[in-house]
């Protein structure tokens, strides 16, 4: 399957509510499909029960975090190569994401065009025949 060409969900993990309804709205409004997540754990039982293209990842959050996430992702071969991107407000640990093996990682407050730009390298629009 070529990059772009993946029928899932993109799955938002973001614990504020906010933001992450801003990046639903924003994708939807798109035509991508989403799922949504506030933390890590979560996250995972979504990651489980559905067919994700993407993550989109913050890393502070309660509960279980994106390092722990990503952790327990890469655990977990049904799961382990789906792509992820870290969205962090902390631009140093946005640069230490790259040791979590992730495709990218992007600094809050999120370039909209960037963020879809990555969104369509790893998913289609749900409309997409």
């Amino acid at each position: 399957m070529a990059a772009g060409d993946c029928r899932g969900s993109v799955l938002i993990v973001e614990d504020d509510d906010d933001v992450r309804g801003a990046l639903v709205a924003y994708l939807e409004a798109e035509g991508y499909s989403v799922l949504e997540a506030a933390d890590g754990a979560d996250a995972l039982r979504v990651l489980r029960g559905g067919t994700v293209c993407l993550v989109l990842l913050d890393l502070w959050m309660p509960n279980m975090n994106g390092w722990e996430f990503r952790a327990a992702q890469a655990k977990e071969p049904a799961v382990a190569d789906v792509p992820v991107v870290v969205i962090s407000a902390d631009h140093a640990a946005a640069k230490k994401a790259a040791t979590l093996g992730v495709v990218a990682s992007m600094t809050k407050p999120v370039e909209l065009p960037q963020l879809l730009d990555y969104v369509a390298r790893y998913c289609a629009p749900a409309g997409a025949a």
